[in-house]
């Protein structure tokens, strides 16, 4: 993603977290976990009880895979991604907070998807894996702020809910944006189309150009990197092997949607030179307008992916 301006007319939505997101979602009742080694970091595998699996690094609490009961892969993962414990992670789901891209003095996209966070286990009440971290010297040296963060993933039957919240721990108030860089996986991407963006304002960042969306279907035959006010319903992504789902949480008040094409592309170290034809990022976020939040209280912001 490049660096993004301003958008005109973004969504209202309500800033804090939304009652009984999590809850709403019915869950798979016998989540299994447990502790592997992924490319030589540690991470958590959890399988549901209908064969779905889940791969999450402590890493960053990055998502690396989601694999549908069928044992169909339904994100991307570089081959080259690089796996350090330090270096952000190319594909998956990245957590981009406190702050989106280079919008702000924080390294891109924050500090979150570089540090290690605790696994919190399985929720009993949500049936969610959870991840935690909270701020340290380290953090506070970057952001002088009093936070705790957490990542919910939750399964069910062709369906992965991704919940992002914070909490200020402090006594003052902070901004901050966030997003959930989600890299689907497609078999081609000149086969596939992002249904259900029609009439949204748009910022396409490539042109530096602010209109409307009239594309019934958005297609991808080239670099492609907008910034769209989030729609209420949610978007489809369509492709020969199928067609995915894709909602967000009314607190995500923009979607974001890039491929990076064949020219930039081959600029990437971490990914193949064919990469792009095998992803398309399709981003739950919260950038334009940053949150505010008040001492003592929380945010939570989501994606969910349902195969249909």
């Amino acid at each position: 993603m490049q660096s993004l301006g301003p958008m005109a007319a973004p969504r209202e939505a309500p800033m804090l977290r939304e009652a009984g997101a999590i809850g709403a979602l019915p869950t798979i009742p016998h989540m299994h976990t447990s502790s592997i080694e992924f490319r030589g970091q540690p991470a958590l595998r959890a399988s549901g009880a209908d064969g779905s699996t889940l791969t999450v690094a402590l890493h960053g609490a990055h998502l690396l895979s989601w694999t549908t009961a069928d044992g169909r892969e339904r994100l991307y993962l570089s081959p080259r991604a690089v796996f350090d414990g330090k270096t952000a992670i190319r594909g998956g789901v990245p957590i981009c907070c406190p702050q989106f891209n280079q919008r702000g003095m924080l390294p891109k996209h924050g500090f979150m998807r570089n540090l290690p966070w605790e696994n919190q286990g399985v929720d009993a009440e949500s049936g969610a894996l959870t991840l935690r971290l909270r701020d340290d010297d380290a953090t506070r040296a970057l952001w002088p702020h009093a936070f705790e963060a957490r990542v919910a993933f939750t399964l069910e039957a062709g369906q992965l809910r991704t919940a992002l919240s914070l909490r200020n721990l402090g006594g003052g108030p902070f901004a901050f944006t966030a997003a959930l860089h989600t890299y689907l996986a497609v078999v081609d991407i000149a086969e596939a189309r992002l249904e259900g963006l029609q009439g949204a304002n748009r910022w396409d960042a490539v042109r530096d150009d602010r209109h409307v969306e009239t594309a019934p279907a958005l297609r991808f035959e080239s670099e492609f990197d907008s910034v769209y006010a989030a729609p209420a319903q949610p978007l489809r992504l369509v492709q020969p092997g199928g067609t995915l789902e894709i909602a967000q949480g009314a607190t995500c008040t923009e979607t974001v949607v890039w491929n990076p094409g064949a020219a930039l592309g081959a600029k990437l170290a971490d990914m193949p030179e064919d990469g792009f034809r095998h992803m398309l990022c399709v981003e739950a976020a919260r950038i334009d307008e940053p949150v505010q939040l008040a001492p003592g209280a929380e945010w939570q912001g989501w994606q969910q992916l349902r195969v249909l």
